[in-house]
């Protein structure tokens, strides 16, 4: 099994430290609703979990809420609230949108505010270590100290100086020294510390929590490309300063999500939220659309996209359930398929060409259910690996939704006038229900058996 590492530029066997992976991910700052960048980056490291899962791995899983910070202070004063209520809104939104998506919760989800003793205790460690400073109740990381900074994203001092936007203060040592505390403010938030009243900088958190509840060095630390500066670049300067071993043995970066030439994002308004998304498709549908593509690169968001794999999603969901038809004692091996998917999935979480593999097999069922063969073990295959992926290719049962719905035997009678043209060679006419029919929220499906028909949710 090969992962590609940020911090090499290339593909390494995968060989944990110990039993247990450890896999930390950087989560949201929680001052406005997910977008559908935000799922994208947790739908893949969700996959990385169920597939080591799937491999036979232990893993504890650790995944952050930066719920104090400069953006959730400014959108709370706007909303005339605290910044505590503000972060536990969006983390409840954020919990609710991924168990919608099958997102699976994190073994640990810890908070800054809830860290201050051990942000307190990384930061004196690297004061005393000469590592960090303090100016003015500030306290600065020293990148000097650091002779290997910039080793993630392959930059030296100087290359970051150039062109970059750096705040000029006069307390740095260096314009690239960054905070590690910050001193309160009026009307902040703030916490008592050596230094005084104040509260931690963004990149110290993700060291103290993952120093605390993942050990000195972690098996995969995951996050968005965005991320590698200066984020986990902080991150590894702080960690390694203080415990001078390595940090992190793999890093996994995912590429970005667009929305037309621009990277999906809360703070310029660019961005479709996942409740949009949810309220246009199924789950299985946006797990597809993120999983069709490998998971370190970019994708652009399309609304065509999602409304074709959310059809893609109703055909494997149809291929699972599919009731057997008169088949012989001679079952349908799926075992290559299973195979493959592993090979595939071992070379670097390659997403897009086992979720290219589960359509093979759908087809394959179709095929082989048609020439008589038992197509059950496959059926039982291709949910097994459809939920390593975390798709739950759910039934869906239409008396339940003819029973909610009225207008069910209406919809009924019009895929039997379609059935009709369609034999009578009115594409045109047909097609035009078909359409007409999605407008409305009912999606067709032809099969085999005939046509189906589900409410698109």
């Amino acid at each position: 099994m090969k992962l590609y590492n940020t911090l090499s530029g290339q593909k390494e066997e995968f060989k944990p430290l110990g039993e247990e992976v450890g896999m930390y991910v950087c989560g949201i700052t929680p001052y406005d609703t997910c977008h559908i960048g935000h799922a994208m980056s947790y739908i893949v490291f969700d996959v990385v979990r169920r597939y080591l899962e799937f491999k036979g791995y232990k893993v504890k899983h650790v995944q952050n809420f930066t719920d104090v910070d400069d953006k959730i202070i400014a959108r709370a004063n706007e909303l005339g609230i605290s910044p505590q209520e503000l972060a536990e809104r969006f983390i409840a939104q954020y919990f609710e949108q991924m168990d919608a998506l099958n997102v699976k919760r994190a073994h640990i989800y810890p908070k800054a505010t809830e860290e201050i003793a051990a942000i307190i205790e990384v930061i004196s460690g690297l004061v005393q270590k000469g590592h960090a400073y303090e100016a003015k109740g500030d306290v600065y990381f020293r990148v000097q100290s650091k002779t290997d900074y910039g080793k993630l994203s392959h930059r030296n001092l100087d290359g970051m100086m150039a062109g970059a936007r750096i705040e000029v203060e006069e307390a740095k040592e260096h314009p690239l020294d960054f905070a590690l505390w910050k001193a309160a403010k009026p009307g902040e938030p703030s916490w008592p510390s050596p230094w005084g009243p104040g509260r931690p900088g963004w990149h110290i958190e993700c060291s103290a929590m993952s120093l605390r509840y993942l050990g000195n060095t972690l098996d995969i630390h995951g996050g968005g490309q965005d991320l590698i500066f200066p984020h986990h670049e902080n991150e590894i300067a702080q960690s390694e300063s203080l415990t001078g071993v390595p940090f992190v043995r793999y890093w996994l970066h995912n590429g970005l999500m667009q929305l037309g030439q621009d990277k999906m994002s809360k703070s310029t308004g660019k961005l479709i939220t996942v409740e949009d998304a949810l309220s246009r498709c199924s789950p299985d549908a946006i797990r597809l659309f993120v999983l069709s593509s490998h998971y370190r690169s970019p994708m652009a968001y399309s609304e065509e996209g999602l409304e074709a794999m959310d059809r893609a999603a109703a055909r494997l969901r149809l291929a699972a359930h599919l009731e057997a038809e008169g088949a012989t004692a001679i079952p349908f091996d799926p075992e290559p398929y299973r195979q493959r998917f592993i090979e595939v999935m071992d070379d670097d979480f390659n997403t897009a060409q086992a979720v290219a593999l589960l359509f093979n097999l759908d087809r394959e069922i179709y095929q082989r259910r048609s020439e008589g063969f038992a197509v059950e073990e496959a059926q039982q295959t291709l949910i097994e690996l459809a939920g390593v992926l975390g798709l739950t290719l759910k039934e869906e049962k239409r008396e339940e939704l003819a029973e909610a719905i009225p207008s069910a035997q209406f919809i009924e009678l019009l895929i039997s006038v379609r059935d009709k043209l369609r034999d009578e060679r009115q594409w045109a006419v047909a097609d035009e229900i078909r359409s007409r029919l999605r407008e409305l929220g009912i999606v067709l499906e032809d099969t085999a058996k005939g046509t189906v028909w589900r409410y698109k949710r």
